[in-house]
């Protein structure tokens, strides 16, 4: 099965949940420090009043279909879903080594990092149909992490959600202390027991409510059918597991239903 199929059954998947809902999606075009880009807007257009939004933020592959799936989904669970964009309108990939560059430059500035998330983060807000103070963001792997930095940095987030994510150390300034759940592979090989430690660590010194959920036998990017054509592409060891996926999934759910009390 090849990765435009896997795409296509995850769409339908997403399809699936969206009989109830007349989801409506929209191509939204910004710019953030001389950088054109192009985020996705799903919402349920037969819900008038405003509503919890959440921020979708995509691996470090760019803005592609499988992310603006998952933001559909969110928008047939009644929610405004904002996939923002890292890189610029349609810079997408699946070269891991073009990847890798391209989230590369955000790694060793944490402030450039977080301003990019903020632009997408702007906006969701300027939608007009966000419930004021119920916002959270999500991410998927590099996305995760991403997320995370946007919160230490201080945007409006009531949570996180970071889905197989590199766990980064909150910031010792950091204002927001939005909640935290972490969802992770137990088996994950790009991430070491210090660095989960050290993150623990970090979160309790700042006084976080945070969670960590870790999933037996899952590695790095288990929520992502199109994981293992990319990984076998790239010689990378990332796996999809269903599993993971769907239980991961449901607990973003418990801890929306937590957040946003509904």
């Amino acid at each position: 099965m090849n990765f435009r199929t896997l795409l296509a059954t995850a769409a339908v998947f997403a399809a699936s949940t969206f009989m109830n809902a007349k989801v409506v999606t929209q191509p939204v075009a910004y710019e953030h420090d001389g950088v054109k880009l192009e985020g996705f807007l799903a919402y349920d257009d037969a819900v008038t009043t405003p509503r919890p939004g959440v921020l979708v933020v995509h691996e470090w592959w760019g803005l592609n279909d499988y992310v603006k799936g998952r933001a559909q989904q969110l928008a047939a669970l009644g929610y405004v879903a904002f996939a923002l964009d890292m890189y610029g309108a349609a810079v997408v990939t699946t070269d891991a080594k073009k990847a890798g560059e391209l989230a590369g430059q955000f790694y060793n500035n944490p402030k450039a990092w977080a301003a990019r998330a903020r632009a997408g983060l702007d906006q969701l807000l300027a939608s007009g149909k966000v419930a004021p103070g119920k916002v959270a963001s999500i991410g998927f792997c590099f996305g995760g992490s991403t997320s995370l930095v946007l919160a230490y940095s201080g945007a409006p987030l009531a949570g996180v959600v970071s889905f197989h994510g590199t766990p980064v150390a909150a910031w010792p300034e950091a204002s927001n202390r939005a909640k935290i759940l972490m969802l992770h592979g137990a088996a994950d090989p790009f991430i070491k027991p210090e660095e989960i430690a050290a993150f623990e660590k970090s979160l309790d010194a700042g006084k976080f409510d945070w969670q960590w959920i870790a999933y037996a036998g899952a590695v790095h990017a288990f929520s992502n059918p199109g994981a293992d054509e990319l990984g076998a592409k790239n010689h990378i060891p990332i796996r999809y597991d269903a599993v993971a996926a769907r239980r991961s999934w449901e607990h973003m759910k418990l801890f929306f239903g937590e957040l946003f009390g509904k």
